[in-house]
């Protein structure tokens, strides 16, 4: 009889979960609203199927609907009161939320953002998502209402236990935020030598340009490209060469790479590749072939307003 009633109830296990399975395919797919229609109705039905819920708060999360995956998150929260990972996803949402709303309101509720993330790195010595959430929150927030470099620093330390990559990024970022630019250098070189994957060469890049070292962060986005072999670094390197006017005839060059290998995975639309080549030829006073380029950025997005402006400067040359 047992074995009867098991039996029974079968479909229904399986029912949920390919519902549950076909949530996770949608928000891969970014098919973000779909997915909150079919767990909201699902989770209706089953109020404590902590993955559904999960799923619901995921899928307002990626909406923006900051509220609404709070209310999922914390209800997990109560459901399995030890878990990091859901502590870590309501500090989170809470935190983006914090960030949509005047500062009035953030300061109200950036307590709980941080209990939150506190009670996460509590349960879980090696929950490397939360320690970067504190970092961040730490670095960012004033002293007067709990801000504290030195509190920052604690958590970057606890990451390069972890993970020394991660570490490195960590104080990378903390002096850089704190304007030591020296220091935010040597910590990303570090992260560059032991990882070196393109987030870490992207850091150090950015880092040069920030300080207007643009022969630097050429140098590192060719290391970048020498390891990585990536199309869409042929773009960073225009781009900078664009911007700060150096290097103009690599810049080109890397950018009609660009175009000529372009897919919508490289990330930057083809039309920014033009408008960049658009300045390049700006600075080679070259205006009719600038203004050639800048055509055909805006022939691919006719309202692209850099590229607006961009012709408009370059006519009157």
């Amino acid at each position: 009889m047992r074995l009867f009633v098991f039996l029974l109830f079968i479909p229904f296990l399986l029912f949920g979960q390919t519902q549950k399975e076909q949530a996770v395919l949608l928000i891969n797919k970014k098919k973000y609203q779909s997915a909150e229609v079919l767990m909201h109705k699902y989770v209706k039905s089953n109020t404590s199927d902590k993955k559904a819920i999960e799923l619901l708060g995921d899928a307002y999360g990626h909406q923006k609907k900051w509220d609404n995956a709070i209310e999922q998150y914390k209800k997990l929260t109560q459901l399995e009161v030890n878990n990091a990972n859901y502590h870590y996803k309501y500090g989170g949402a809470i935190g983006m939320k914090a960030l949509s709303v005047s500062k009035i309101k953030a300061l109200g509720i950036i307590g709980d953002v941080k209990k939150a993330f506190l009670k996460s790195a509590e349960l879980d010595s090696e929950h490397i998502e939360t320690r970067w959430a504190l970092v961040e929150l730490y670095i960012s927030l004033p002293g007067i209402i709990g801000g504290s470099k030195k509190k920052s620093l604690k958590y970057a330390n606890q990451l390069e236990v972890l993970s020394k990559v991660d570490g490195y990024l960590a104080k990378g970022y903390i002096y850089e935020y704190d304007d030591e630019p020296e220091l935010a250098e040597k910590y990303y070189k570090k992260a560059v030598a032991v990882g070196g994957s393109v987030n870490c060469f992207e850091k150090l890049a950015n880092l040069y340009e920030l300080n207007n070292q643009p022969e630097k962060a050429i140098k590192t986005i060719e290391a970048s490209q020498e390891k990585h072999n990536r199309n869409a670094l042929h773009y960073q390197l225009g781009k900078v060469s664009a911007d700060y006017n150096v290097q103009l005839e690599k810049g080109e060059r890397c950018l009609l790479q660009y175009i000529k290998n372009y897919t919508a995975a490289d990330g930057v639309p083809k039309e920014w590749a033009y408008y960049r080549l658009a300045q390049i030829y700006k600075h080679k006073e070259d205006s009719q072939r600038a203004l050639t380029y800048i055509d055909k950025a805006l022939s691919i997005r006719s309202d692209f307003k850099q590229a607006l402006k961009e012709k408009v400067i370059i006519s009157k040359n």
